[in-house]
């Protein structure tokens, strides 16, 4: 079923069962009025991840698009592309992609409130993204996992067990790009369960920046982690978006977590990201996330 708002034309229409909406009615090359911005702002809490089809935007659109929804601010350890303020690229690398559930840079205590995706190359086939939905996930845990999560404390860092073993081949520029996210080592701490600033909801905070639990030895921690974030990457609970070029994303950073599949061999896949500044975690009993150590 559709939301339509009559005067302005402005409608969205699902994606998926839990998250996840198609927003009709805006052009976001031109500037959005007051309308438009407040609609995308609400249809973006309550879809958790929102889709633009075919807006082909360059990097000032894009810039402006990402100002509806907060702060731009660049990514804490890799530089932006020339001629850029604050975007983060997303080149394939010899058939590389992010393949890692995870919530954006979870390793300092105010990562972003949302995150802007464009869709630059796509290609012929693979190479799509998927959303997960990290409140309902909180919501179908049973009642004793929940006791645990609502006073557990993940600790979060930028240096974390990676999937680059699977590129040997191309170890000289995966090295480089590893050098360049650690350039500046960051570890958090936050609670498991944070509460939306917004919503209201209760959303895991997991993903795979999550290096440990505090108070608990390195394999108790992994397998209770695991077991949490099972709950968030059931096929149930989440959404998949077959990018085509043009196409924009727009996800709740502290409502979701992504992963994007390398599915698409050595075909050329390019999309381009901007994050907004996002607010400090507050656990249920009104703890707030902090760094344990940082640069």
């Amino acid at each position: 079923m559709s939301e339509t708002l009559t005067k302005s034309r402005l409608y969205t229409e699902k994606a998926g069962a839990r998250l996840g909406a198609v927003v009709h009615g805006i052009d976001a090359r031109q500037p959005l009025d007051e309308e438009q911005k407040e609609f995308l702002r609400k249809e973006l809490v309550r879809n958790k991840v929102i889709f633009l089809k075919k807006q082909f935007l360059d990097d000032a659109q894009h810039e402006a698009l990402s100002r509806v929804f907060g702060e731009p601010i660049l990514h804490p350890t890799i530089a932006a592309p020339e001629g850029t303020k604050y975007t983060f690229e997303l080149k394939s690398r010899h058939g590389r992609s992010t393949d890692s559930w995870h919530t954006d840079v979870t390793f300092v205590p105010d990562y972003p409130k949302a995150s802007i995706l464009r869709a630059i190359h796509i290609p012929p086939y693979g190479g799509g993204t998927i959303w997960a939905n990290t409140a309902t996930a909180y919501d179908d845990l049973p009642q004793p996992l929940k006791n645990f999560a609502d006073t557990a404390w993940g600790i979060h860092s930028n240096d974390y067990d990676t999937n680059y073993y699977k590129f040997d081949g191309k170890k000289g520029e995966i090295a480089a790009f590893r050098a360049e996210f650690l350039s500046k080592l960051f570890v958090t701490e936050h609670p498991v369960v944070r509460v939306h600033p917004e919503s209201g909801e209760r959303t895991l905070v997991l993903g795979h920046f999550i290096i440990g639990l505090d108070g608990f030895p390195t394999r108790e921690a992994r397998a209770l982690v695991e077991i949490l974030q099972g709950y968030i990457t059931q096929v149930e609970n989440t959404v998949t978006w077959r990018w085509e070029e043009g196409d924009v994303a727009i996800w709740d950073n502290r409502a979701t977590q992504h992963y994007a599949p390398a599915d698409f061999d050595q075909q050329r896949r390019e999309l381009r990201r901007i994050t907004v500044k996002g607010d400090v975690p507050v656990s249920i009993d009104g703890r707030h996330s902090s760094f344990v150590s940082r640069p």
